[in-house]
């Protein structure tokens, strides 16, 4: 089972309002937070009490801190890689390294004594993390995690970023990655418009963005990355998480039927298999619904790529079939268009795979 996390900057926030902040979320079922210190402010000690705080204050709620750091900050603070009692008196989980090493050094770090673990950062790709287990890495101590890019097209090729997941995969490893809301108030950095780990999910909703970066089958556990977002956005973007299976939001048409509507909304579909590459066809519906009329409705000559549609009294033994479409079709009179997948989720339809079940909810 995957896990859900959100950030905190403690150098940017009050630590009671962190506090405060991580209680919420821990009461929802968030359980992982992300931290940084790669913005040391230069009140360092200063600054590190206030990390110990909120980790601490984080771990008595049974959340696992992960801290990004690099090697420069190894030699700021002192440290040495061997010896990573310095983090481990931090109380943190896991030890982010947003810049690494040569792979050896973070073979010998995944073998320290305190259990510490060290999380790799993905979006580096090449052959990374191969360099890392041919040291012997401890993979129970090994898991990676995407960046995030605040600024607009920096974000990651969706196709490298799947890419660069799987290599961690067939590792057997623990991936994770970045979404992010426009509600959220408070970045690492004064550039942030949305902080996400690939360039797709910008311009998404913080709902899509999960159930795309869960879809790819590639992400275990997501964080949140701007921080102070408000408790019911939090709210959902958990329920999204959590959704036994994908779901996609729609938008009906107000000709569609009241059963047209059930039949969307209130069954669990699944993907048939036998796919043509024009649709998803959930056939059990016409089953389900067979004694029920479903007239004609006259919606144009052509269905369009995400459009939901009905198979109407016309089209024999598919009536009442639902069908959402992949690509752009005719329509010959058979079909009625009784809604659409909502925009920000066409990526996510694009990632539904032949025999999958899936839930279509209502776009308010």
């Amino acid at each position: 089972m995957g896990e859900l996390g959100l950030s905190v900057y403690p150098s940017k926030t009050e630590t009671a309002i962190l506090k405060s902040y991580l209680s919420t979320a821990a009461e929802i079922g968030y359980s992982r937070i992300f931290t940084s210190m790669l913005e040391l402010t230069d009140s360092t000690e200063e600054t590190l009490d206030r990390f110990r705080e909120v980790i601490a204050h984080g771990n008595r709620l049974g959340m696992k801190t992960s801290i990004d750091i690099n090697p420069q900050l190894f030699e700021e603070l002192g440290v040495n890689y061997e010896d990573l009692a310095f983090f481990n008196d931090l109380g943190i989980w896991a030890l982010r390294l947003d810049q690494g090493f040569t792979g050896q050094e973070e073979a010998e770090m995944s073998q320290n004594p305190f259990g510490l673990v060290i999380e790799l950062n993905i979006s580096r790709g090449q052959h990374y993390i191969d360099q890392v287990m041919d040291f012997s890495a401890d993979r129970r101590y090994v898991t990676g995690t995407h960046n995030f890019y605040p600024q607009p097209y920096t974000g990651l090729d969706f196709t490298y970023f799947t890419d660069c997941a799987a290599q961690y995969k067939n590792h057997h490893l623990r991936t994770a990655a970045f979404i992010d809301s426009p509600k959220g108030t408070v970045g690492p950095w004064p550039v942030g418009d949305m902080l996400v780990s690939t360039e797709r999910q910008r311009l998404l909703s913080p709902e899509a963005q999960v159930q795309l970066l869960l879809a790819t089958q590639l992400i275990d556990d997501i964080f949140v990355a701007s921080s102070l977002l408000p408790a019911d956005e939090l709210q959902k973007i958990y329920d999204s998480f959590v959704s036994a299976v994908p779901r996609l939001k729609v938008t009906l048409l107000s000709t569609a039927s009241a059963d047209e509507q059930a039949i969307v909304l209130d069954n669990r579909h699944r993907y048939r298999g036998d796919y043509s590459g024009y649709m998803i066809r959930s056939s059990e519906m016409r089953n389900l619904y067979k004694d029920r009329d479903f007239p004609p409705v006259d919606h144009g000559k052509t269905i369009k790529k995400g459009q939901l549609t009905i198979c109407n009294n016309r089209s024999g033994q598919y009536r009442g079939e639902l069908q959402i479409a992949l690509k752009e079709r005719p329509n010959d009179g058979t079909h009625n268009i009784i809604g659409k997948v909502a925009d920000d989720y066409l990526p996510v339809l694009d990632l539904l795979k032949p025999w999958q079940s899936f839930e279509l909810v209502k776009a308010f």
